[in-house]
């Protein structure tokens, strides 16, 4: 399994009028995990579409257990929890406080399309490869 932490200080303006986390916020602190996660792979998410891969959204879901407040230092754990090299990619979620209490739990799942053609497509091999290392055989 791949597992990537990242910390993330919440900004006043990612807040609402009570002070927590806009709940659409987290979209972006996942994808701020993701291109973390590739990063330990060893290529960033431009590098992929230079080399001709793109990854749209195909679905978001998260569950709230706990609100995030201004100024708190949020750990966003993003998971690759099983090997794919089809053309759908998920990334599981947990955000935690400075306390270590979980405030809520999602997932991603990306398109694999080759840039070009615009269709779906299989990862690369490149890709791959350095993602099987992270998996037992």
């Amino acid at each position: 399994m791949l597992t990537s932490e990242t910390f993330i200080r919440v900004r006043y303006g990612e807040t609402d009028r009570m002070g927590y986390v806009y709940y659409g916020v987290y979209a972006l602190y996942y994808e701020v995990g993701r291109v973390e996660a590739f990063r330990k792979l060893g290529f960033s998410y431009k590098e992929l579409e230079e080399r001709g891969i793109l990854m749209p959204v195909l679905n978001f879901s998260i569950d709230y257990k706990k609100p995030a407040l201004y100024d708190e230092l949020i750990c966003v754990k993003t998971f690759v929890k099983a090997y794919t090299e089809g053309p759908r990619f998920p990334f599981d979620y947990e955000c935690y406080n400075e306390k270590n209490e979980l405030l809520n739990t999602g997932r991603v799942v990306l398109a694999v399309l080759n840039k070009e053609s615009g269709k779906p497509c299989r990862l690369p091999s490149w890709f791959t490869d350095e993602l099987k290392k992270h998996f037992n055989p």
